[in-house]
């Protein structure tokens, strides 16, 4: 672990991998509430793939950020972990 991050302020260090590692910020910030949400309510990918009328792939795309889900799609996810999708621009 801790090569893991030195490698990583090794490389942030680079200003245009600084940039793009803080452009993705917000994306894994959002995917990591998901994934709280998710195990919060003790579904399973499975579980939530079900509760969503998807596959377990789909969530799991999703929740590894190798998706482009559309807004209704992640509607349809908040809504599975009776949550509310708030979506704003500052």
């Amino acid at each position: 672990m801790k090569d893991y991050i030195k490698f990583k302020k090794r490389l942030l260090k680079n200003k245009e991998i600084g940039r793009a590692y803080d452009a993705l910020g917000p994306e894994y910030a959002f995917i990591g509430m998901i994934i709280r949400r998710r195990i919060e309510r003790g579904f399973t990918q499975q579980d939530l793939a079900r509760r969503v009328g998807t596959k377990q792939a789909a969530i799991s795309r999703l929740e590894s950020g190798r998706s482009n889900p559309t807004v209704s799609f992640l509607r349809h996810v908040a809504d599975a972990l009776n949550n509310e999708l708030d979506i704003s621009l500052k």
